[in-house]
This record gives C-alpha cells, structure tokens and sequence, in this order.
C-alpha cells in the first residue's frame, strides 16, 4: 500500500492557512494546519509529514530561529519556509540553518508549487525574487 503524501502548514494567521491550504491540497492527501508550538510538535511526531511549511515568525521557544530550530528537532525533516522579508540574509540563514525552500509570502500563489515540487525531489528551492540577491551577496548554491 503506497503512503499517502502529508504536509503541515504552520502559520498563526487564518486567512493565510486557508488560502495556503488550497494550494497545498492540489499535491498532497492530507494537510494538517497547526497554529502554535505544541500543536506543531505534536502533528510532527504523530503523522511523520513529507513536508512542513511553516511562517519564519512561527512562535516557538529557546530558539530565535524557526529554522535552526526544526533543523535541531527533526534533522531529517524537510521544511519550507515562509517570510514577508525579500532581504537576501534572511534567505541565506534560513538556507543555511536547515530549510529546503523559502518562500517569500507575497509569491506563495506562484511560488509555493514549484517549491514544494523541488523540495520533495530532495533539491531546495528559493524565490526568484530573492534568489539573484542570494548569489550576489552569500556563497550558497540554491536552484
């Protein structure tokens, strides 16, 4: 029996869950969408998802970074991340602590696809929008 494809959505705004959940449910079986730090860690734990999308200003403790942190949780898990901020140093923190993919929250209707797509390949994934800023001003090697 083949495994049904699962995702988390991790955002506390609603009106972003659902739109994103619309997205999400075109590739994937289930998606589960959790609005906080405990509720987030227990999906993880419980449904082994083939994916996480998660809010870069996701609240959670003992860790400034929402990245480093799931990184350090679930080391193999792969997670894209989503953010307001187009600044290539946040990019390239999120990249380089552990995230498959950033998604920049204003192209997730254009972006969030193709990202999910490369990620579950195994490849990471950046907004084109912010990925030439990337390059330009960090060493990190991202498709």
């Amino acid at each position: 029996m083949m495994k049904k494809r699962s995702v988390i959505l991790a955002d506390r705004h609603q009106n972003l869950l659902e739109g994103v959940r619309g997205l999400l449910e075109t590739i994937f079986d289930y998606v589960v969408m959790v609005a906080d730090e405990r509720s987030l860690l227990e999906a993880i734990d419980r449904i082994r998802p083939d994916l996480v999308v998660i809010d870069l200003s996701f609240p959670i403790t003992r860790e400034p970074n929402v990245a480093l942190w799931l990184r350090h949780y679930d080391p193999g898990l792969r997670f894209i991340v989503l953010s307001v901020d187009d600044d290539w140093t946040v990019a390239d923190t999120c990249m380089a602590s552990g995230a498959s993919g950033l998604v920049l929250k204003r192209s997730i209707a254009t972006d969030l696809i193709p990202a999910t797509a490369e990620v579950l390949q195994g490849h990471t994934y950046v907004s084109p929008s912010v990925r030439s800023s990337i390059q330009k001003g960090s060493a990190s090697s991202v498709k």
